[in-house]
């Protein structure tokens, strides 16, 4: 009988969608920091406008975070490939819950009046940096943990429920805001309730999630998943010296990877852009004072969350759609929202047309996601995990000041301009070979 190839992983067998040990875990982790970001982010508009900040100063809160966030992600990806993604993932935890905390109290201090304008912006942009730089090891390590522990014919599945926490976050955060904006606590009271959320889930998370600990030593000694056994039960010895040499080298400019980091950054930018811009738009068309609007801004950002959330939980794991479908369908349904959304003259308009663009969005990030999983070797999921949250964190250091910035010169800029970088990003994955024939095994031709 002919021995198995030790240059080539052997074949995977089929496990259960999301079903690697600790999956709920780390989907209530990334719910939690989903929700409580925003939570932050539908209450920001109200906050600027009752400082009397220019709209532009609100993009500053999250820009110095995701400068951090984009080059410490890596880092930090690098970290889980070394040292276990447990360890990791609580790191991120424990930096989002005290950068929520501190968030909160800054933001309290500001709307009593107690330190000047200038010094609070400085502050709250402080506070959001220590997420950027701390909070930034949750997605690297959970997509790693997740995507090691799955067979790549159920990867794009797992990854797409895995990012549906986010679209279940989304939900959460702006449902919950508005009760928890109290007579005492005001607006920062959403930030102080989901940084003691963020204590509990750490505390779980710490006593329950399975270690990970020498398992990655294991992937790069048999070049198999957690879930399988090694060729004959041995190291490969190719296979090995192959690990080793390429084990934290992974980034952006990767072949393999290249065009999905392209295509995801362009399209998170978009996102960015329209999300942090519609809360503007919700007060400026419904003529309401910023705390009355809050509500109104909540049922969109919410109404866009559950249209994404359908796509993920549905739509994907229905038809097991692969990445190059993903990619290419949703970039042209978020065009057609965001050109809706530029073009709605009621709130009722505006409202599903940003449904839909963000069903388009929930197509698209676990797209790339698992597009960027699929073309690389089992031991280099935590690098690449970096490289897809770097891309999808990088997207708030411009596009948020650059949508509010087009919004001051016309309200419908920024959502024109996003619906055209989608359109040509559906031309791109047409196109692109790597991005057409996405969900095919195109890592074994290069290791």
């Amino acid at each position: 009988m002919q021995s198995p190839n030790p240059a080539s992983p052997p074949p995977q067998t089929e496990a259960p969608t999301g079903g690697a040990p600790g999956f709920g875990l780390i989907f209530l982790v990334l719910l939690v920091i989903a929700a409580g970001n925003t939570a932050l982010q539908s209450v920001l508009p109200a906050l600027g406008r009752q400082l009397h900040l220019r709209d532009i100063s609100v993009a500053l809160f999250f820009s110095l975070s995701a400068l951090v966030w984009t080059f410490s992600a890596p880092y930090w990806a690098r970290r889980s490939d070394r040292e276990g993604r447990k360890h990791i993932l609580l790191t991120g935890l424990i930096g989002f819950t005290v950068a929520t905390a501190l968030g909160a109290v800054i933001m309290l201090v500001g709307l009593r009046g107690m330190i000047p304008t200038a010094a609070f912006i400085a502050a709250l942009a402080l506070a959001r940096a220590v997420f950027g730089l701390f909070g930034s090891a949750t997605m690297p390590s959970a997509q790693a943990y997740v995507a090691a522990r799955t067979s790549r014919v159920n990867r794009t599945d797992a990854l797409a429920k895995l990012n549906s926490a986010f679209g279940l976050g989304t939900i959460i955060g702006p449902a919950l805001a508005p009760f928890f904006v109290l007579p005492l606590l005001g607006l920062s009271g959403p930030l102080l309730v989901f940084a003691a959320v963020g204590l509990i889930v750490l505390i779980l998370v710490r006593a329950r999630l399975p270690s990970d600990h020498g398992m990655i030593d294991d992937l790069a000694a048999t070049g198999a998943p957690a879930s399988q056994p090694s060729v004959g039960g041995a190291p490969t010895g190719a296979t090995a010296v192959a690990a080793a040499e390429g084990r934290g080298r992974l980034n952006w400019r990767d072949p393999r990877v290249k065009p999905f980091i392209i295509f995801g950054a362009l399209s998170a930018n978009a996102q960015a852009a329209a999300s942090q811009t519609l809360g503007f738009l919700v007060i400026d068309r419904l003529h309401m004072a910023p705390e009355p609007a809050q509500r109104f801004i909540g049922i969109a950002l919410m109404a866009g969350a559950v249209a994404a959330l359908l796509v993920q939980w549905g739509l994907i794991q229905t038809f097991h759609l692969k990445p190059s479908a993903l990619l290419r369908w949703g970039a042209l349904a978020s065009a057609l929202g965001l050109a809706g959304v530029a073009l709605a003259q009621d709130y009722h308009a505006i409202v599903v047309a940003f449904a839909l663009a963000n069903a388009g969005f929930g197509c698209t990030r676990p797209g790339f996601a698992a597009g960027c999983s699929l073309a690389v070797r089992p031991w280099e999921q935590g690098a690449v995990a970096g490289a897809v949250t770097a891309a999808n964190g990088g997207a708030f250091i411009l596009a948020p000041a650059i949508g509010i910035g087009l919004y001051e010169i016309d309200p419908h800029l920024p959502f024109v301009m996003s619906a055209l970088v989608l359109a040509a990003l559906f031309v791109y994955s047409a196109l692109n070979r790597r991005l057409a024939v996405s969900g095919v095994d195109v890592s074994s031709a290069r290791a």
